[in-house]
């Protein structure tokens, strides 16, 4: 299990209060153990007395310096999922919700826990045509969550400088943060953050085609994609760690669907995208490693592994910026 100074790990007599608080005293807890995987929030898979498997995440202490974007992300999360369920996209189903910070001191959530197994876990054991239909699903479900709209464009966080009126302005804004985050943990990338900066604003008008802040996951790796077999085969029954959601440019998804390899033709629904599309989509890209490259370093872990995964994105970065 990879540690992580993020992760705000509780007792067991932190549990049985977080519990006492979200069911009341007649609940118990049978059984508890930590998640293993993800480097941000603390997740534990909860056994109820009365037989019910739940699932606490604890976000980070809030005193933390985190990437700018990561503020209050737990809250976003919340949202998401109630949102995504109101027009049929599956995930856990929020139970309670602890934003007091009077318990822990921070963030909690207990949720419901999503059937199935994630599909980085079973990609390996697949048939082609199993993963097609699966990745199909997944475009279905995302199409789906796209039609619900924001208010405004950009990370719906208390007092995001990204939240703004138009994708532009937004995108800007995301990515002049990200570029400050990179230059204060100075992580080194294949090129001055200001440099990257300014070879992405260099295509801004692309963004002004986006006219609708459409709510976007912009984490559903294989990891975050569930999926369990049924008598007419594998199906998705949940999205997962809807916390990094934004509103914006649909197209943005792709980056994650597809994470580090081009878009499968099932995830584009027998669609083309057009060259202004696959410019934008070269910004996300390159939006995305960079986070993916900077935030090893407010994880507290710098280990071998890290080292050849960073250099690897810097690579993926170098050929990001050559496209730009």
């Amino acid at each position: 299990m990879r540690d992580s100074i993020t992760k705000r790990r509780v007792s067991e007599d932190e549990l049985a209060r977080l519990v006492l608080c979200a069911f009341g005293p007649a609940t118990s807890v049978t059984s508890w153990r930590e998640f293993e995987g993800g480097t941000y929030n603390a997740a534990y898979a909860v056994t109820l007395g009365d037989g019910r498997e739940v699932v606490l995440k604890v976000a980070p202490p809030p005193d933390l310096k985190l990437l700018t974007h990561e503020v209050d992300l737990m809250r976003t999360e919340v949202d998401f999922y109630q949102r995504a369920a109101a027009v049929g996209v599956p995930g856990p189903e929020v139970i309670y919700a602890g934003f007091e910070r009077d318990l822990l001191g921070t963030d909690f959530v207990f949720l419901t826990l999503v059937p199935g197994t994630d599909l980085h876990s079973l990609v390996d054991s697949l048939a082609p045509a199993e993963i097609a239909a699966v990745r199909g699903q997944a475009a279905g479900l995302t199409a789906r969550l796209h039609t619900i709209t924001g208010t405004g464009y950009g990370y719906p966080l208390r007092d995001s400088r990204s939240w703004q009126s138009t994708w532009r302005g937004a995108f800007g804004a995301m990515v002049d943060d990200l570029m400050a985050d990179a230059a204060r943990l100075d992580k080194p990338l294949p090129a001055p953050p200001e440099r990257i900066g300014d070879l992405m604003r260099r295509h801004a008008d692309v963004l002004d085609e986006v006219t609708r802040p459409a709510l976007v996951h912009f984490d559903l790796w294989d990891g975050n994609v569930f999926i369990q077999r049924g008598s007419d085969g594998w199906r998705v029954t949940g999205f997962i760690d809807g916390e990094r959601a934004f509103y914006g440019d649909p197209i943005a998804e792709l980056v994650s669907l597809a994470l580090l390899r081009e878009p499968e033709p099932e995830l584009l629904g027998g669609t083309e995208l057009s060259q202004s599309a696959l410019r934008r989509l070269d910004l996300y890209r390159t939006y995305l490693y960079v986070i993916m490259a900077i935030e090893g370093a407010t994880r507290g872990w710098y280990d071998a592994e890290r080292v050849r995964f960073e250099a690897w994105l810097a690579e993926r970065i170098d050929a990001q910026l050559a496209l730009l």
